[in-house]
């Protein structure tokens, strides 16, 4: 998006969480490994981050977004960077914000150990460093694939591939796999890799609880229904680390701050902003890309943010509409593939099941099932209700790891549709801040101290 805009001269900046531009796909290496063998994520960044400095676009690194607030013709984004506050005006916005993986609370899901499915690829491409020495991969989609391929291609030992999908799920996304060859032959050599090295797969399974004392000792496997709802008797695998993952989840909070409705889209990955064609919105200066507008892969979210920038441009007074044309035909392929992908990620209601009444769902606050059902109980039956209840979501996460498994079990409680369940009403800050940052230096001898009461 940022590139698209600057082709046309237009003054961007980029405000980017991360230290370096390359999002999650395109993750750069740490400094202390940068002489390490390339990956065709990295030589992908790479060349992404030599095309940003050679655009001179303003890229921030480091920086988090916490507020956003819309002026009759401009915009006042809020930033934290390098423990300072600053606010920065601009006359369009193009929000990528991306999205959070999720995984469904078991019991033990928090002790050390236990990694993300996302959160491990990001491991592996700024650290090239596998989560432990025996890992167990969980988890939906072609990511529980590439994650154990690259494990072992960084010297770690993967113990088994639990995933709750079939060879049957796979058989039936093959249309849409023939119109990526060249990423289904990858995949199919994540696959391979894992067979002739004899790592066991287990096809319609789901870890169900993780063991161990202090951290991650093995995991107990169950066999799953149609339904993802487990049966059957459980069996033990020794590992030291797990890796876990139920595909992925749109970050809207920042639209939503920024005045954008919101639908249900399960087929997107849950909730989503309203947008029209590229990335435009109700809003005629804001605009919107990427996986935070709906899964839709890699390859679609590249696609969608240039159609963003170039739209900004457009709103600022450049000609792009030959440009978008061109550009949307291939988006709307990407789009096809990437959904196919997704599909295989949408959990099934009877995954919900995997949750015991004494597990942790929300991680901050250390709420379990028990509290949370409790407290809808008695009334609580929507998200901003056990939010202000019990503090779910007001955690340093903000909610990140324990909503959607809370709407869930709302749903499950009122016997309601998932899509009547609303996601909690975002407020500023967006990103945890500090008092200290928020106030500044102050001197106390400047403190106005009233005059003595009279006696």
């Amino acid at each position: 998006a940022a590139l698209a805009a600057a082709r046309h001269g237009k003054h961007v900046v980029l405000l980017d969480e991360q230290e370096k531009p390359g999002g999650q796909v395109w993750r750069a290496k740490d400094s202390s490994i940068l002489s390490a063998p390339q990956t065709p994520e990295g030589s992908a960044g790479d060349a992404l981050r030599a095309e940003i400095t050679k655009a001179q676009i303003d890229h921030r690194g480091s920086t988090q977004i916490w507020q956003i607030e819309r002026q009759s013709e401009s915009w006042d984004v809020h930033v934290v960077r390098d423990g300072e506050v600053e606010k920065l005006t601009s006359k369009t916005l193009v929000l990528a914000t991306g999205a959070r993986e999720f995984v469904q609370p078991i019991p033990g899901w928090t002790k050390p150990g236990v990694v993300g499915l996302a959160g491990a690829t990001a491991l592996f491409k700024q650290n090239l460093s596998p989560p432990g020495q025996r890992t167990i991969v969980s988890g939906t989609g072609p990511l529980v694939f590439f994650v154990a391929s690259e494990i072992r291609r960084l010297g770690g030992t993967v113990a088994a591939v639990i995933t709750p999908n079939t060879r049957r799920d796979w058989v039936a996304k093959l249309p849409a796999l023939v119109g990526r060859l060249d990423l289904a032959l990858r995949g199919a050599l994540w696959i391979a890799d894992l067979m002739v090295s004899r790592v066991p797969i287990y096809w319609g399974c789901a870890v169900v609880s993780v063991e161990g004392a202090e951290r991650v000792e093995g995991s107990q496997i169950q066999k799953l229904d149609a339904n993802w709802a487990p049966k059957g008797e459980t069996w033990n695998i020794d590992a030291d680390s797990l890796c876990i993952g139920y595909g992925l989840i749109p970050s809207i909070e920042a639209a939503q701050l920024s005045g954008i409705p919101i639908s249900h889209r399960p087929d997107l990955g849950g909730w989503v902003p309203d947008i029209g064609e590229d990335g435009a919105t109700s809003i005629d200066s804001l605009f919107l890309c990427g996986d935070g507008t709906g899964i839709r892969g890699a390859a679609a979210a590249e696609l969608h943010g240039a159609l963003a920038g170039l739209s900004a441009a457009e709103y600022l007074g450049a000609e792009t509409a030959k440009e978008r044309n061109i550009l949307r035909p291939r988006f709307n392929r990407a789009v096809r593939f990437g959904l196919a992908m997704t599909a295989l990620n949408i959990p099934r209601p009877g995954l919900a099941m995997l949750t015991t009444p004494d597990t942790i769902v929300c991680r901050c606050e250390s709420l379990t099932q028990t509290r949370i059902s409790q407290e809808v109980q008695v009334g609580a039956a929507s998200t901003n209700a056990v939010k202000s209840g019990l503090r779910a979501g007001m955690g340093p996460c903000g909610g990140k790891y324990c909503q959607t498994a809370i709407a869930r079990l709302i749903a499950m409680h009122e016997n309601r549709p998932e899509a009547e369940i609303l996601p909690p009403m975002p407020r500023p800050p967006l990103r945890p801040v500090s008092v200290a940052s928020l106030s500044g230096e102050f001197n106390y001898d400047d403190l106005p101290i009233p005059k003595p009461a009279p006696l």
